[in-house]
């Protein structure tokens, strides 16, 4: 092969790669943005949850709602347990991996079971299981309509409220199966929380 042949294929190769680059890289880009932007801005910017003009996380992604020593305050919603990380980490997605039969797991849901039983006043087998187990990923932020509506008389309580009041926002963001016949009900409890807080001025 001579020269000029080898270099007419660099030519071709390097034209065609900034012709892909400027196609794909950034035409393409630009428009799935501009048409994620269009249709479906708030998703396409991460599901973000305001309150007073502020972003105070995701619809997407739960977080605690806890003191700094890790203990739950009793204004707020609690969210279901996580094992990511050090608590809802994005970055160290994952669920504890434990088996059913794991000592360490058992007694980390005996213990939130007897927390939760004491502060929201129900019998320990009333808790539900959503409230004492981490998902699969530690990130979830819904919660059972069952474990909401247990924590619905501390947070009146909590928020000098009127537990009707309480009861009508976990309702307003209880969401259905979807389509009707898929999953379960859920809470998202950032929304739920960020309801609550607009509520309580």
């Amino acid at each position: 092969m001579n020269t000029r042949t080898l270099l007419r294929q660099h030519g071709v190769a390097l034209r065609a790669m900034l012709v892909f680059t400027l196609v794909l890289g950034v035409a393409y880009t630009a428009v799935i943005t501009g048409v994620g932007q269009l249709a479906l801005g708030g998703k396409a910017d991460g599901s973000a949850v305001a309150l007073d003009g502020e972003t105070v996380g995701s619809s997407l992604i739960g977080q605690s709602f806890t003191d700094a020593d890790g203990a739950a305050l009793p204004e707020w919603f609690q969210s279901r347990p996580s094992a990511a990380g050090d608590g809802y980490d994005a970055s160290a997605s994952s669920g504890s991996n434990y088996g059913p039969e794991n000592e360490d797991l058992i007694a980390a849901i005996d213990e939130r079971r007897a927390a939760i039983a004491e502060s929201d006043g129900v019998a320990p087998e009333d808790v539900p299981v959503d409230a004492l187990t981490a998902s699969s990923s530690g990130l979830d932020p819904h919660i059972s309509p069952e474990y909401a509506r247990i924590q619905i008389d501390r947070v009146a309580a909590a928020r000098d409220l009127p537990v009707a009041d309480v009861e009508a926002l976990v309702a307003e963001h209880t969401r259905g199966r979807d389509l009707g016949y898929l999953g379960e009900p859920t809470v998202n409890v950032l929304e739920l929380n960020t309801a609550l807080a607009a509520t309580s001025r």
